[in-house]
C-alpha cells in the first residue's frame, strides 16, 4: 500500500538532509520531487500543484528550531497536509437507528457485493450487530449466489426473492423482512454496470429514494486511481452518498483515488478494503495513513489488531506458564495462530516505524509459518510439553514427520528456547536487565 509513492517522498525528502536551513531554493527542489511523486500516483495536476504550494507556504513561513532539522520540519508539514487532504479525522458510518438502513453502490467489478459481505461480518463481529444482506443485483451473473455464499459463510442470512427482478420492491420488501425478524442492521448490495449509464443511475436513485438509507457508501476500486475519482464525482452528484470505500488497497495501486477522492466529492473515506479475506476490511484514519505514507509506520493499527487476537485471560495465563517456566510448544503453537489471524504479515510488519523502507525489496511469504506449524505438530503431546526432552533422535523423527530438515528443528528450538528466555525476563519485572542485555549484544558484535 503506497509502497512507491512512499519510496518517492523519502527519495525527495533527502534534498532537506543535512541542510542547516530550509531555503526558496532547497524548498523548491524538493517539492518538484514531491509534486512528480503525486502525478506519478495518478493524483490530478491542479491537487498535487495546491499541495505542494501549501507545503512551500508553511515551510518557508517558520523558524527552524535548533533541535529540528530542516528534513525533519518539512515531513511535519508533509504530514499534516496529507491528513488534511485525506479528511483530517475518520469518519463513522450512521448506524443509530433501529434498523438501520445501508446501501452499497459502484460500478461492476467494484467489489460491492465482496464489500458488502465484509462489512457485515464487521458489523457482527466487532459491534455485536444483527445485520442483514439483500441482494439487488439482479442482472449479473451468480450475483445473488456469491451473496448467498459469503452470508453463509460469515453466519449472516441473505434476503433474495427468486421470482421477483423488481429491485426497488426487493429493497423495500428485504427492510420488511429485516424489521419482522430483528435484524438491526439491513445491507443492500445493488447492482453495477461496466461503465456509468443513464439506466443504472436511474435503479439506484429509485432504490435510495425508497428505502432512505441511513447510510449510503459508494464503493470503487483503489487501483483505478482517476477513473475512480471522477465515477465518485457522477455517483455523488446522483445519490450524496455519506462516503466512500476503497476495495483493493492491498494491491499494486499508486494511490491517487485515496488521495483525492476526499477533495473532489467532499465526502470522506470511510472504510478501506485490504486483502481478499473476509475479516479484511479496516476503517480509514488519515493521519495513520499519512503515517505509512511517510514511513512513520502505524503502530496504532497494530496494537488495534493485536488487543483483536489477544484476550486478558490468555494474556494472564502465559504469564503465569512464563514465571513457572512452563511455557511449551503447545503455547507456542497458539500464539503463532494468534499472530496469523493478525493479517498479511509483511504488511503487519511495515506498521512497524521504519520497517517498511527495510522490507521494501523482501518477500515474506503468508504461508511462513507452515513450516513452523509442520514441526511443532510432528511431536508428540509429551515433547511439546517438556522440550527438553526432545533428543537428537526425536529430532530426526520430527524432522521427518514435517517434512523438513533436521537443522530446521535445530533452529526452531533454539529461537523457542530464546524467546522464552526475553518473555520470561520482561514479565518478571526484567525489562531494564532485557535492555542491559541487548546493550552488551550490541557491544560484542562492534568488537
Amino acid at each position: 500500500m503506497f509502497e512507491s509513492l512512499s519510496e518517492r517522498f523519502d527519495r525527495a525528502l533527502k534534498v532537506l538532509k543535512g541542510q542547516g536551513r530550509i531555503t526558496e531554493i532547497n524548498v523548491a527542489d524538493t517539492l518538484k520531487d514531491v509534486r512528480k511523486a503525486l502525478l506519478d500516483a495518478d493524483v490530478s495536476y491542479s491537487i498535487a500543484k495546491d499541495f505542494a504550494n501549501r507545503v512551500k507556504e508553511k515551510a518557508l513561513g517558520m523558524n527552524v528550531l535548533n533541535s529540528i532539522s530542516p528534513g525533519q520540519l518539512m515531513v511535519k508539514i508533509m504530514h499534516d497536509e496529507l491528513t488534511e487532504l485525506m479528511g483530517s479525522e475518520n469518519s463513522d458510518i450512521n448506524i443509530k437507528a433501529k434498523p438501520s438502513v445501508i446501501l452499497i453502490a459502484g460500478l461492476q467489478g467494484s467489489g460491492k457485493t465482496t464489500f458488502a459481505a465484509k462489512l457485515a461480518w464487521h458489523l457482527k463481529n466487532k459491534r455485536g450487530k444483527m445485520p442483514l444482506l439483500v441482494a439487488c443485483d439482479v442482472y449479473r451473473p451468480a450475483a445473488i449466489d456469491q451473496l448467498k455464499v459469503l452470508g453463509s459463510q460469515i453466519e449472516v442470512p441473505v434476503y433474495t426473492e427468486e421470482s421477483n427482478l423488481n429491485p426497488v420492491n426487493l429493497a423495500k420488501n428485504g427492510i420488511a423482512h429485516a424489521r419482522s425478524t430483528g435484524r438491526d442492521i439491513i445491507i443492500i448490495d445493488t447492482a453495477g454496470r461496466l461503465a456509468i449509464d443513464d439506466a443504472m443511475m436511474k435503479e439506484i436513485s429509485d432504490i435510495h429514494k425508497a428505502v432512505v438509507p441511513h447510510e449510503t457508501l459508494f464503493v470503487v476500486d483503489a487501483m483505478t486511481g482517476q477513473d475512480a475519482v471522477n465515477t465518485a464525482r457522477a455517483f455523488n452528484d446522483v445519490l450524496d452518498f455519506d462516503g466512500v470505500v476503497l476495495t483493493k488497497m492491498d494491491g499494486d495501486t499508486r494511490g491517487g483515488a485515496a488521495l483525492t477522492v476526499k477533495a473532489v466529492v467532499n465526502k470522506p473515506i470511510k472504510f478501506i478494503g485490504v486483502g481478499e479475506k473476509i475479516d479484511a476490511l479496516d476503517l480509514f484514519y488519515p493521519k495513520r495513513m499519512a503515517d505509512r505514507i511517510l514511513g512513520m509506520g502505524d503502530i496504532v493499527t497494530l496494537v488495534e489488531k493485536a488487543q483483536e487476537q489477544f484476550d486478558a485471560e490468555e494474556a494472564v495465563r502465559i504469564q503465569r506458564k512464563l514465571a513457572k517456566n512452563t511455557f511449551d510448544f503447545d503455547d507456542f503453537l497458539k500464539q503463532i495462530r494468534q499472530v496469523k489471524k493478525m493479517g498479511n504479515v509483511k504488511d503487519l510488519m511495515g506498521m512497524i516505524p521504519g520497517m517498511g523502507k527495510a522490507l521494501k525489496d523482501i518477500d515474506i511469504d503468508d504461508n511462513a509459518f507452515k513450516g513452523i506449524e509442520a514441526i511443532i505438530q510432528s511431536m508428540t503431546p509429551q515433547e511439546r510439553q517438556n522440550p527438553h526432552i526432545i533428543n537428537a533422535n526425536r529430532r530426526k523423527r520430527i524432522a521427518n514427520g514435517s517434512g523438513t530438515e533436521i537443522q530446521d528443528v535445530n533452529r526452531l528450538i533454539k529461537q523457542f528456547e530464546d524467546t522464552r528466555k526475553m518473555m520470561r525476563t520482561l514479565t518478571a519485572g526484567g525489562a531494564k536487565q532485557a535492555m542491559r542485555n541487548m546493550r552488551n549484544m550490541q557491544g560484542l558484535r562492534r568488537r
